[in-house]
């Protein structure tokens, strides 16, 4: 008994440190913006209380709406495109040499890069006049279009900077989901007559799906946080065609000084990010299959 009593506490010691931190770093700001959340404050006078003013401006707001909107057509584009490529990449690498292993770095590497250094490349790339994809197009007689510029092609542009920065993450993923799945079940369908098409649909898709439901939540989640390409490709532009939901956070709290507007901005994304969440949860049941 006397050793029992003395392991819980050293597990004691053990987990504070990293309690000390969730707690100050993620619970009390959350804590914190939530209350913020019922008052008017410009960072500059004593913050108003004002209850659920904030809350039933937000509902009016149609600058709101189609930011959500926005983060949602972006959430439409971007996540097919990422899941299909990192898959993709995946069933393409998924094989032991070192040739393998040195096109799984490069296809990673945009992934540790920092958003502020691809966004400037891809801003780059995306010029009109001298961008390296119209003068890709104009080689083939395309006359490309003015990217970033056009409310057409602004989101389309931001999609396609996102997947070429993601893909190599969600197919790290896929990787360890495919390294996963025991080669016996691969050789058995192959024993019994079936294709590859057949034996990935049949045998290793059904296999993966836990490796699909984990890419799909975190994918969600970081998409309907889309902040840094947008804020560098576009601001929001043109137009406000491109604005999303934590831009409008962002501008509201520091460019318009009213943080108890923004903090309301955050909890309902957070309610958003949370029902999703849940509803995913709730349907993994019927298509997800563990073992």
């Amino acid at each position: 008994m006397t050793w029992l009593g003395s392991a819980r506490r050293w597990w004691v010691v053990f987990i504070a440190p990293s309690f000390a931190l969730l707690l100050v770093f993620t619970v009390l700001p959350i804590v914190a913006a939530a209350g913020l959340s019922l008052f008017k404050w410009d960072l500059l006078t004593p913050p108003e209380y004002q209850g659920v003013g904030n809350f039933v401006e937000l509902a009016r707001d149609a600058e709101f709406r189609a930011a959500l909107w926005h983060t949602i057509v972006f959430i439409i584009g971007y996540l097919p495109l990422v899941t299909a490529a990192g898959l993709g990449l995946a069933l393409l690498l998924n094989r032991p040499g070192r040739r393998a292993g040195a096109w799984r770095v490069a296809f990673f590497m945009p992934v540790v890069s920092a958003w502020v250094a691809v966004a400037l490349m891809w801003k780059w790339m995306l010029n009109s006049r001298f961008g390296v994809i119209n003068w890709l197009l104009g080689l083939v007689g395309i006359e490309g279009p003015a990217w970033l510029f056009e409310r057409g092609w602004a989101m389309v542009s931001v999609i396609a900077a996102s997947v070429w920065k993601d893909a190599g993450f969600v197919m790290i993923l896929f990787l360890a989901g495919l390294q996963a799945i025991p080669r016996e079940y691969r050789e058995a369908a192959s024993v019994d007559g079936a294709n590859r098409w057949q034996a990935f649909w049949k045998v290793t898709f059904p296999l993966l799906t836990p490796t699909v439901f984990l890419v799909l939540v975190i994918l969600l989640i970081n998409s309907f946080q889309v902040f840094e390409q947008v804020w560098i490709l576009t601001g929001g532009g043109p137009l406000g065609s491109t604005t999303v939901v934590v831009e409008r956070i962002v501008r509201h709290a520091f460019t318009f000084g009213r943080m108890g507007y923004a903090a309301a901005m955050s909890w309902v994304l957070f309610a958003i990010i949370f029902s999703v969440t849940l509803i995913q949860t709730r349907l993994q049941r019927r298509w997800v299959h563990y073992g």
